[in-house]
């Protein structure tokens, strides 16, 4: 069965040679070096993107960027397209992360076509979705990622629905040390996996990853869950050791 997957994301974090550090850190570890390609990957800054490809290539981990732009090509300053990235072999990209969805005011469509001009350059989108407190507190938790989810799958072709890794994320949870319980996520991916029946039998099957301040002490109850399929990880990312603990834990389990 295949194993479930761990998504580093760096964000505007790190230095030339901090994170050459990091990446050979990372990549020459047993860890990784016994695990199947494609079972984990960093998403790191743009400019890093080149120096990333020339450490990794030939690795078990593979690349990816943080967001992409909605547009294809064209008069956009300080836009990345989706082929322009896919021309460092990135694998994945981030889309819909809440600090773009808050920071940059990204809108439901935007995310939705963002996710398919990667999956039309070749790149999995790591689709990000997820309540901030005062919807969970307010009982709209379900609402809310029902509505940034079916918004996205509008988006794209039926055929290619099947392209997307999902990211559930509570927002509260992000960058906050404080993580949802075991409990908690597992009733939110196991009511995403049931949106998505909804949609197609087919994409019941669709990677569905935890992120919000995942940390080693709370990874091995997170995996243990029936549909949690991996984790998009941030501030342990930056850590070699901490990262490496995750891998390590998820390779102990498949995928449901």
């Amino acid at each position: 069965m295949p194993r479930k997957l761990v998504i580093g994301n760096w964000k505007m974090n790190g230095t030339i040679a901090s994170n050459a550090r990091l990446l050979r850190e990372i990549k020459d570890d047993s860890t990784i070096t016994e695990l199947k390609i494609g079972a984990a990957a960093v998403c790191v800054p743009f400019l890093h993107v080149p120096e990333t490809q020339r450490i990794l290539t030939g690795s078990a981990l593979r690349w990816g960027v943080q967001d992409i732009s909605a547009f294809r090509e064209g008069a956009y300053t300080g836009e990345i397209s989706a082929d322009m990235a896919a021309e460092f072999g990135t694998t994945y990209a981030i889309v819909g992360h809440s600090e773009r969805r808050l920071y940059h005011g990204e809108a439901l469509t935007t995310v939705g076509v963002k996710a398919l001009r990667a999956i039309q350059a070749s790149i999995t989108p790591v689709v990000c979705v997820g309540e901030t407190l005062r919807e969970r507190e307010d009982g709209a938790a379900r609402e809310t990622v029902e509505t940034q989810l079916l918004a996205v799958l509008d988006s794209l072709p039926a055929d290619q629905m099947h392209s997307l890794v999902l990211a559930y994320e509570p927002v509260w949870a992000i960058g906050t040390g404080r993580s949802a319980s075991p409990q908690q996520a597992q009733e939110m991916h196991e009511f995403i996996r049931r949106l998505l029946r909804t949609r197609s039998e087919s994409l019941a099957d669709t990677t569905i990853l935890y992120g919000g301040s995942v940390k080693p002490a709370a990874a091995a109850d997170l995996f243990a869950q029936n549909d949690i399929d991996g984790a998009l990880v941030g501030g342990a990312s930056l850590e070699a050791g901490q990262f490496l603990d995750i891998v390590r834990m998820a390779a102990n389990y498949a995928i449901a």
